[in-house]
């Protein structure tokens, strides 16, 4: 009989790629991971690792065994939600969520969930969206509040379910006295723009480009807020999503986009976990504060 806490330990290699980074995650020595791996080795009786430079890949029966690990884990955690809602234990629900939602949707959540659920405790973490899911899926984190870009869909993983809270409208942000509010007219300005590689930054080069010039970015940063301020004291424009600004009066001039585009804003969940009460009492909590929020643009899920 294989041990579960074992094959965890397959499991997160083969999703993290490296010994450290499992190490890293799950607050383990690199040592012991090896010896753990070791053991799971003989208890197996075939080879699960093989020497890869200074590290290790996992062998075609690794890979086989990693993927039953998947399918394991996932009836584990299946079996504890379905204890959970037989005699609730509280289990404390762990939530990575990008910068907006902690901003914009967080402190009401968690204000509702004090009040509705005074025993459950919630962690949360600010997570950009391409990693909250990552470890979402990796099992770093219960619960990810993400968004997704029009025309930008997100990678489908296995065993995660997506949960639409909303529209979140996406507007160009320039200083309150700034007389031009259109978008091909801000081509020689200074620009802030979210980090290379992140679907914000994709899309709203994409917007630039559509209106006839490459952005000058001369800012790039993650802090939404800063970029607030940066537009605010005339130093740059940008393109900010409403959420950011939710409670409070934005510091800059916001002007609609061609399109008045909208990002979905969802949560996701492993679909082994949705079932346990701690989960689904934070997703209806961010439910609540998203519908909450919405005003203008910014569309409630059907």
């Amino acid at each position: 009989m294989f041990d579960l806490r074992r094959l965890r330990l397959l499991y997160e290699l083969s999703v993290r790629g490296t010994l450290a980074a499992v190490a890293e995650a799950l607050a383990y020595s690199p040592s012991t991971i090896s010896q753990q791996l070791a053991q799971l080795e003989r208890d197996a009786g075939v080879p699960l690792l093989e020497p890869d430079g200074r590290r290790v890949r996992l062998t075609a029966q690794g890979e086989a065994l990693a993927a039953h690990a998947a399918i394991m884990l996932d009836a584990d955690e299946q079996a504890r939600a379905e204890l959970e809602r037989l005699q609730p234990s509280h289990a404390p629900v762990r939530v990575a969520a990008m910068q907006s939602a902690v901003h914009g949707l967080i402190p009401a959540a968690v204000r509702s969930l004090a009040e509705s659920e005074p025993e459950l405790r919630v962690e949360v973490m600010e997570l950009a969206p391409e990693e909250g899911l990552f470890e979402l899926s990796a099992r770093g984190f219960d619960l990810v509040v993400a968004e997704q870009y029009p025309g930008h869909t997100r990678e489908h993983r296995a065993g995660i379910e997506h949960t639409l809270l909303g529209r979140d409208a996406i507007r160009l942000a320039v200083s309150p006295d700034e007389p031009t509010t259109d978008l091909a007219a801000l081509a020689d300005r200074a620009w802030v723009m979210e980090p290379r590689g992140t679907a914000a930054r994709q899309w709203s080069t994409q917007q630039c480009r559509a209106a006839g010039f490459e952005p000058d970015v001369r800012f790039e940063l993650a802090d939404l807020t800063a970029h607030a301020r940066l537009v605010a004291a005339g130093a740059a424009v940008g393109m900010i999503p409403d959420l950011v600004f939710t409670g409070a009066t934005p510091p800059v001039r916001l002007v609609d986009l061609p399109g008045t585009p909208r990002r979905d804003v969802f949560t996701a969940v492993r679909r082994g976990s949705r079932g346990r009460p701690g989960i689904r009492a934070v997703r209806d909590a961010l439910q609540q504060a998203f519908d909450a929020s919405a005003d203008g643009d910014t569309e409630k899920a059907p």
